[in-house]
């Protein structure tokens, strides 16, 4: 078991749980997920609903070749969603998915909770400090160079082994920088192919041996339609397949688009754990 300080509030990791995905963005890479001002209210109640434990809120999309957006650009985006969803629903866990730290900073005296990073602090050198000093929950995830370059030819000798290193560098520059509570996140789909995503996912329970909790983000990803020839539309029964492995292999929170069938997968999965 788990539990992540948010400000105050204790959330805690006992089972899974489920972050739900809310875009602010024209571009993400699967258009369900994108809400605008007028929308998020009622998309939000929804996956509180169905279960969420966390919204995280991104204002710009990371797929491979998309746009880089300011710090400020992005702000403009995510800050009116965040107050209007903070104001609604007071008491849901907020995270933030930015590799900006004025973004990290502005979002949190807004009402976020957690601090959702694709870089681990890489693409901003006070990405670090800023969450320390917030004093919030962190995700640090594995990404292989950069949104821009990322896919363009993603190697390793040994991604497991890889990955672990990385998380062993990472963890303890977070600690040093004074960051109390880490989740980590692998990265499926930044700067990996569909083999080393699959081979990730295969050996993913070695990160329990970070004693820290691990965060699986898959839904809807290219691993999934490219390798079912389908689209990202049609590849929700493929999230709920990888999920359900990511879920065996330790994964304590599940990032996904569709809320009530990942509430499903943990609760038949937390069944058959019990039985």
């Amino acid at each position: 078991m788990y539990t992540l300080n948010c400000k105050g509030r204790l959330l805690v990791l006992d089972k899974p749980v489920v972050m739900g995905i809310l875009n602010s963005t024209p571009d993400s890479f699967y258009s369900g997920s994108r809400v605008n001002e007028t929308e998020v209210t009622e998309r939000a109640a929804q996956m509180i609903a169905d279960g969420a434990a966390i919204l995280d809120i991104g204002g710009q999309s990371t797929r491979p070749g998309s746009t880089r957006l300011t710090a400020d650009e992005e702000l403009a985006r995510v800050l009116p969603v965040i107050k209007t969803i903070r104001q609604a629903f007071p008491s849901v866990y907020l995270s933030i998915d930015t590799y900006h730290a004025k973004v990290a900073k502005e979002t949190v005296a807004a009402g976020v909770d957690i601090v959702n990073d694709i870089s681990a602090g890489d693409m901003d050198a006070a990405m670090l400090s800023t969450v320390a000093a917030l004093q919030v929950p962190f995700i640090a995830m594995h990404m292989q160079g950069n949104p821009d370059t990322m896919q363009q030819n993603p190697a390793y000798n040994n991604i497991t082994r890889e990955v672990v290193d990385y998380f062993i560098q990472k963890t303890n520059a977070c600690k040093i920088a004074g960051i109390t509570d880490i989740i980590i996140d692998p990265g499926f789909g930044f700067g990996k192919t569909i083999a080393h995503n699959f081979q990730l996912l295969k050996t993913m329970e070695i990160l329990q041996v970070f004693r820290l909790p691990v965060l699986a983000g898959l839904s809807r990803k290219s691993t999934i339609w490219k390798t079912l020839n389908i689209t990202a539309d049609e590849a929700l029964n493929g999230t709920t397949v990888l999920n359900t492995i990511a879920l065996s292999k330790g994964a304590n929170i599940l990032r996904v688009h569709d809320v009530k069938e990942a509430i499903e997968t943990i609760t038949l999965f937390t069944a058959l754990q019990n039985a």
